[in-house]
């Protein structure tokens, strides 16, 4: 059996071509179909990252701390119950009957509030007062100054033999040995600079002025900012004669503010 030649040839070469044809269309149809299969993908793909980032950022935001509450000028009548505790070493009205112990009745609240941001820093350093500053926040802390600086110091008494060379210290100061007159900061009677928190010294105890103005001299101090620094550097120019008259004086120092009534004629 034999076959033509030429009748087998063009039934193959139609074959070859409706193959390529086929793979042709083929290969089109593949590639008309990837865009649309490959985009969804990639916005698919960039819609994780989207996501991803809006559920990071959701805890994010919950777990921010929320806006702290502005503190407000002191108040008197919550300081006083949060005062109580104080009482035991200051006196329930800010008046210690302990000389070791200082005054706080008269002291300005911006006062106050800065020496128990130093005692709960560590800045200014008193085991018993870490103690007593660390749970307080900064609303207690000036609401018990509010109370405090609305009460009144009860009068001391000065010692009349050092009452001389304390007032010169006091109000003149010594030139000759570069030491200032109290005075200049804590105002003639006595009464302090609330503004820029000199505290006030009118009937402070002689023990307690003069135990820290010794500590000062020898080197201690409530900070390293420059405000700290100045009472130490005054204090290592004084002798034990000159503390002892400064406290002494700083005891029977009265304002007018506080000064007893005068007695009926």
């Amino acid at each position: 059996m034999s076959f033509r030649s030429a009748g087998f040839r063009p039934a193959v070469l139609g074959s070859a071509v409706a193959l390529v044809f086929a793979l042709s269309a083929t290969a089109l149809m593949a590639q008309d179909a990837q865009p649309k299969t490959s985009a969804p993908a990639a916005a698919s793909t960039a819609a994780k990252p989207a996501a991803a980032a809006s559920t990071a950022a959701a805890p994010a935001a919950a777990s921010a701390p929320e806006a702290t509450a502005a503190v407000k000028p002191g108040d008197a009548t919550a300081g006083q119950a949060k005062a109580a505790v104080c009482g035991a070493c200051h006196g329930l009205d800010g008046n210690s009957s302990d000389p070791q112990y200082p005054k706080l009745a008269g002291q300005s609240e911006q006062y106050i509030v800065h020496q128990l941001t130093s005692f709960k820093a560590g800045t200014r350093q008193n085991p018993i007062m870490l103690g007593m500053a660390t749970p307080l926040s900064e609303q207690d802390m000036h609401d018990i100054g509010a109370y405090f600086s609305s009460k009144t110091p009860l009068p001391g008494v000065a010692d009349q033999a050092l009452v001389a060379h304390g007032e010169e210290l006091f109000r003149q100061g010594d030139p000759k040995r570069d030491i200032p007159a109290c005075m200049a900061c804590h105002s003639i009677d006595g009464r302090g600079n609330p503004g820029a928190m000199y505290p006030e010294l009118t009937s402070q105890h002689a023990q307690y002025i003069q135990a820290t103005l010794k500590a000062w001299h020898d080197g201690a101090s409530w900070g390293k900012d420059a405000h700290s620094q100045i009472m130490p550097s005054i204090a290592q120019k004084l002798n034990a004669d000159d503390i002892a008259a400064l406290a002494s004086y700083v005891e029977g120092l009265h304002s007018a503010e506080n000064q007893p009534p005068a007695a009926s004629p």
